[in-house]
């Protein structure tokens, strides 16, 4: 059986030529502009309200544009960005450490195990330092050191300090900021919110993206929205997985439709684990909380010498107890990046040395840094972190270690976009996680919100303008043949979940479908589990069909109904994330194939046959996906075994 097809290849052709420094300042020059008055009659669609969204919806308001935005929660400041917790990234060298754009870009490629192009990622530390002062600017409360300047503290993977951060809420805060933006362009009429609103589908009409069908979560009502150009800022697919750190309405939906209508889905074998979570407790949870990165700061991490020891942290004395982390890797201690802390706790804890219920769990320790310091001093750093800890578990991290596991957290891949954040379907653009673009094939940590912001208040306003400029105003006709069909296909598939009236949730089938990822495609994937899993997919989404329960009707408030179709993307997403892992025979960051390792366990790349993007085009019923491979160039920074020691 043929899995799947070979493509041609494909380039982006938007980054220019020459200096590398000099490249985004070019592209801006070379762009198209829209003047003031016509951008009065442009209308974009802004799907999500996170950092990417947020950003990108006040900023193309304010430049004059017409934005219809949308998001399913009840507010745009309840999107999942809230949650991030640790901070953002920048190259500000406030503390005269060694830091510097060049050496922000060098971090983020090593770290992403060199699977990102360059030029994105140069373009992203340059424009670290611009977003510092635009959310200072909006009154963001970044946290301050003694002399006034804004603190910063040291994340995974690098060895200076350029994280900077609001407590453990500088997600929320960053959010907030964005949101009065948004909220003043909403108050002046530039901005259309669309809250309690899905999309279901992607409008394309003569090749170019032109609106979205989308589910009117109250009422049931299903309407099309037109506009000039679509993008999508609807976060990364992690649920998948059924436990993460994802809170629970996040989806695929957005991306995989736009995918079934020609946008190209690159990498998504690229998941990324956090090494810092609060462990599963039992069969039944939901979700999964995380702790944030900035905790590895001042916590120590360790599991007791022997295996099997299952005595009280605070009876087991330093002299028997493993830091593996600060044995393994001593330049970077606690600090490796998310991919190699995680692997090692793995394999501690699949050794025998896990702490807590099962086995499955590390300490993480406070004991060194409350001596040191206070606890008056680790509070004001991590408080907020450790009564919600304390608020989870009944246990107080100030007097016994907390208990963290890996667990799915942020996804590298997504929709294929070139150097303008444009997908292969023209006048359709994806920012933020939703995109592949920055981080290669593992992401470093507090790089998430530097982004999405990056994307939304500085390069999707400049790129968008030049794809508008060079586009007629021309809008389709409300009554369009394509739009009644495209509506009658929503409808359709709703009506079909609703009419199975089996005896199954859409939550088993989940929890199902997530375990089996987890087992085959998360921390670690061999030939034999890929393919047990590729086996197992179309029958469990056969027995969906015939089993599945939806109470209710769809011309209302119907949850079941939600969760029962983003489940229906969910299963082509994972064929394809296991198909993906399968054609990748090598281990790099996040993708960790066992049959791909050195002597001392460490992912193994294979450079020769896999410096590429792996971008699929969606296959359907008649024909397996294609591969596109869009080759990568590495000219500033020499790929390497990637050494954390």
């Amino acid at each position: 059986m043929t899995r799947y097809l070979e493509g041609d290849p494909i380039a982006d052709t938007k980054a220019p030529a020459g200096p590398i420094e000099d490249r985004w300042d070019r592209r801006r020059f070379e762009a198209g502009l829209v003047n003031p008055a016509n951008r009065r009659g442009r209308t974009v669609i802004v799907v999500g309200t996170g950092l990417a969204g947020g950003a990108a919806g006040a900023t193309l308001a304010e430049q004059g544009y017409r934005v219809l935005q949308f998001c399913f929660q009840d507010s745009p400041r309840r999107a999942h960005s809230i949650a991030a917790q640790g901070g953002i990234n920048a190259a500000k060298n406030y503390r005269n450490d060694g830091d510097s754009i060049r050496r922000l870009f060098y971090d983020t490629v090593k770290g992403g195990d060199f699977r990102a192009r360059e030029s994105n990622v140069h373009r992203l530390a340059q424009i670290s330092v611009e977003i510092i002062d635009q959310c200072v600017a909006q009154g963001v409360p970044f946290a301050r050191e003694y002399g006034g300047l804004l603190d910063t503290r040291s994340f995974g993977g690098v060895q200076v300090s350029r994280t900077f951060y609001a407590r453990g809420q500088t997600g929320q805060q960053l959010l907030l900021g964005a949101y009065q933006a948004l909220s003043r362009q909403i108050a002046a009429g530039t901005v259309e919110m669309h809250a309690r609103t899905e999309m279901l589908d992607l409008l394309v009409l003569d090749g170019r993206a032109r609106g979205i069908v989308a589910r009117d979560l109250v009422t049931g009502a299903v309407r099309t929205h037109l506009a000039d150009a679509v993008v999508l800022a609807t976060g990364g697919y992690g649920n998948v997985f059924h436990l993460s750190t994802n809170a629970k309405n996040s989806n695929a939906t957005a991306i995989w439709r736009a995918h079934r209508r020609g946008a190209l889905f690159a990498n998504p074998c690229f998941t990324q684990i956090h090494p810092t979570c609060i462990p599963r407790s039992g069969e039944h949870q939901a979700k999964l909380t995380l702790m944030s990165e900035s905790l590895r700061n001042d916590g120590r991490i360790w599991v007791p010498l022997k295996p099997g020891d299952t005595r009280p942290a605070g009876l087991i004395p330093p002299q028997e107890r493993d830091y593996y982390l600060e044995r393994m890797y001593p330049s970077f201690g606690n600090l490796v990046p998310r991919d190699i802390a995680s692997r090692a706790a793995k394999v501690v804890c699949d050794e025998g040395r896990g702490v807590g219920p099962g086995g499955q769990g590390v300490y993480l320790d406070f004991a060194d840094a409350i001596a040191r310091l206070g606890r008056e001093a680790v509070a004001a750093r991590y408080g907020n972190l450790f009564e919600m800890y304390r608020r989870i578990t009944a246990e107080d991290p100030y007097r016994v270690p907390m208990r963290i596991y890996p667990a799915i957290h942020y996804t590298m891949g997504g929709l294929w976009v070139d150097y303008d954040l444009q997908t292969t379907v023209p006048g359709l653009f994806a920012i933020g996680e939703a995109n592949f673009s920055d981080h290669g094939a593992n992401r470093l940590g507090a790089s998430a919100l530097m982004q999405g912001l990056a994307d939304g208040y500085f390069v999707l306003p400049a790129t968008l303008a030049d794809y508008l400029a060079r586009t007629p105003a021309d809008r389709p006709a409300p009554d369009h043949p394509r739009i009644a069909e495209l509506e009658a296909e929503v409808t359709d598939r709703l009506d079909r979940l609703l009419a199975v009236d089996g005896d199954r949730t859409p939550e088993s089938f989940h929890r199902e479908l997530g375990e089996l990822l987890w087992e085959h495609c998360g921390m670690a994937r061999s030939e034999a589990g890929l393919r047990a899993a590729l086996e197992r997919i179309p029958q469990l989404r056969a027995e969906f069909w015939r089993r599945l329960k939806v109470p209710g009707t769809g011309q209302e408030l119907n949850q079941t109904l939600e969760k029962a179709n983003r489940l229906v993307d969910y299963f082509e997403l994972a064929e394809l994330m296991c198909l993906d892992a399968l054609h990748r025979t090598e281990s790099c960051g996040g993708h960790f194939r066992v049959e791909s390792q050195t002597p001392d366990g460490e992912a193994a790349r294979d450079d020769e046959a896999f410096d590429y993007v792996a971008a699929w085009e969606f296959g359907g019923a008649d024909r397996p996906p294609v591969l596109h491979r869009e080759q990568l160039a590495f000219e500033h920074v020499r790929p390497t075994q990637r050494s954390y020691a």
